[in-house]
This record gives C-alpha cells, structure tokens and sequence, in this order.
C-alpha cells in the first residue's frame, strides 16, 4: 500500500503533487510603500487549511494495517471463548481452570469474595480443550469489611458482596468431575478453596506459574497479564472470572516445542515435586544457595527449594556435594509431594537421603 492509499485509509487528503509558486518578490525600483496604493480587488487572501481529521474506518481492518508495519504491534481486547468446538468423541480430560479473590493473603485468617470457575475438556492427542465452557462465578459474603487496598485492585466492595454465598453444591458438583484443577499460584488458590470446599483436598492440582518455565520459553515475565499481552491480548485484571479466560486461552496457546501449556500440565500432574532443605549448610555457603534459587526458612533456619522431577533432585544433590558440603558426607531433608499434595497446606511424605 503506497503512503497516498495509506493516508487515504485513514481518512486524510494527500498533498498536492505540487506545491504553488511563491509570489514575485516586488521590484525594487517599485514606489514606497508609504506612497504605494492597492485596490481591495487585487488583495489574494490565503484560503484557510481544514483540519486534518480521520474519518471513521473499521478498527480491525486499521488494526490489520498497523500490524504489519514493524514499528507497531497491536494488542485486542482478549474475548471469553465459551465453546471450542470439535467434540467428536475423542479421548479426553477435564479440566478446571480456577481463580479466587480474597480479603488479604493469609489462608487461615482471610476468607474468599470471589470465585471463578472454567470447566473444559482438553482433546488428549492435541492437548486443546474441545467442546462447551460450563462457567461458575459467585460472591460470598466473608462476614467483615473488605479492606480498602482489596477494593482498590479488585474492584470489589461489601456492597457487591453483602449477603452472597457461593453454591457449595454447584461448587462440588463441578470439583467432582475434574480430573486436574488448574491456578496461576496454585499456593495461594489451593489453601484458600481447601479451606471452604474440602473437595478440592481429592483433586490433581496444576500450577501455570511454577509448572511451567516461562523463562525458558523465552517469555520476559510469568505474571498473566504479560504472557496474555505477548500472545496479542489485554483484558482487565484482578477480577476472577476475566482472569480465568485469560489464562484458558494462555494455556491453549502453542509453547516452543509446540505443545500447549494445558498438555504440558497435564503431563506434569503424574510427576511428584520435592522440596528440598538443605540441612546443615554451613554459613559461608550461603550466597551460593541464594543465588541458585534456595529460600530461606526462618523458623526451620534451613535454606530450601522446589524440585519437578527426580532428574532434576538427582542433579541438585550432586550440586549441594560439589558446591555446598565440599564432598564431605551429608544428608538432607526431602518432601515429597505428589498432585494431590502440592501447592496445598498440607505435608508431604517427609524422607532423608545422602549427598
């Protein structure tokens, strides 16, 4: 498209091919100025420009147009997909995608105001879900107010949430049929709906944060607004059945090697993760336990880390050996914990094991 058909599309006149001469400069053997008459006739008055202003034009064909110059990227409002299609009797497995909104951070002393639900087949060839999206969204009254820093992210108020109470039948029967619940921080969703519905206690659980490296998939964040706007969408966040669709389709999208996020967990939901504490470290080893990802435990006083496979621990023991104990003899402290366990309050089976 030539810059002319361009600026047409948008709605602006090009310029003319060329521009009018400049008036003669007057002679200088001419009267003085002083002495110099004009008639009106003769005055040429310079016609005033109209203001340039774009008509209006269909937003997604200038969308289309913006896209493909490379100094633009263009970004859509991200649309709730509530049927997949190509249900055609094929193996598959359901899967719910969950968010909740609380009063505050702390399980055992904050209540849940909010919960989405997104319960949908996912084909087990092609790792897409396939078929319709049964949706559940509530409120529920946490019996004090709801703090002011609360309502300022999410939007919600006692007054949206006075008298509410989530279905716990609904609730149930939806848990029930899953065969993986699926959050973005599955450690700070799980402990919260375990605490009201210990039906989700039963259930494989996913986390999209912690499942998936997202670094090494060459993503510069693993937050869910910056993975939905690198795939071309923004919504708005923080409330619990937007976030929902947002990371539905997130996960539906292609990862690197091709497979999409929701095979990727659902592979995942087979595999135990450890959490390994690195018990008696000494002191002087600890910036390179920090700088290798071990957080530390201020009321076990022991540095630790979240491991995804047995691969990956048998790695990190011959690490903590070569790097942290110096080849001397050591053992260290293992939970392990399967999907049932992870991400959730709960302990995991507790073993020892030589470095």
């Amino acid at each position: 498209m030539s810059k002319t058909d361009q600026m047409s599309f948008f709605g602006f006149e090009p310029e003319a091919a060329e521009k009018p001469a400049k008036p003669a400069k007057a002679s200088k053997l001419a009267s003085p100025p002083s002495t110099a008459v004009m008639p009106a006739e003769a005055v040429a008055v310079a016609p005033v420009a109209a203001p340039l202003v774009a008509q209006a034009s269909d937003p997604e064909a200038m969308a289309q147009v913006l896209a493909q110059h490379p100094d633009f990227r263009v970004l859509r409002r991200l649309q709730p997909v509530t049927d997949y299609g190509g249900l055609q009797g094929q193996a598959t497995q359901r899967v719910i995608v969950l968010d909740t909104e609380t009063t505050g951070l702390d399980s055992k002393s904050e209540k849940v105001i909010e919960l989405a639900m997104l319960s949908v087949l996912v084909d087990a060839a092609t790792g897409l879900p396939v078929g319709p999206v049964s949706i559940y969204e509530s409120f529920e009254d946490p019996g004090k107010p709801i703090p002011a820093q609360i309502t300022e992210i999410t939007g919600i108020d006692d007054s949206m949430v006075q008298g509410q109470r989530i279905d716990d039948a609904a609730v149930n029967a939806l848990v029930q049929e899953a065969d993986l619940v699926v959050a973005h921080n599955a450690g700070f969703d799980r402990p919260f709906v375990e605490a009201r519905w210990p039906v989700f206690a039963g259930k494989a659980w996913g986390c999209s944060f912690q499942g998936i490296d997202w670094k090494k998939e060459g993503s510069g964040s693993a937050k869910l607004e910056f993975l939905a706007s690198e795939r071309g969408w923004f919504y708005d966040a923080h409330r619990a059945q937007v976030d929902c669709h947002a990371l539905l389709q997130v996960l539906a999208s292609p990862l690197a090697d091709g497979q999409s996020g929701l095979a990727r967990l659902l592979t995942g939901a087979d595999q135990t993760r450890y959490k390994l504490r690195a018990t008696g470290a000494p002191f002087e080893a600890k910036d390179k336990l920090k700088a290798r990802g071990y957080r530390w435990d201020g009321e076990g006083r022991v540095w630790w880390c979240s491991l995804g496979s047995d691969a990956l621990l048998d790695a990190e023991c011959a690490w903590l050996r070569a790097e942290v104990y110096g080849q001397r003899s050591a053992r260290v402290q293992l939970e392990a914990m399967d999907s049932r366990v992870q991400f959730s309050s709960r302990s995991g089976a507790l073993s020892e094991r030589s470095v």
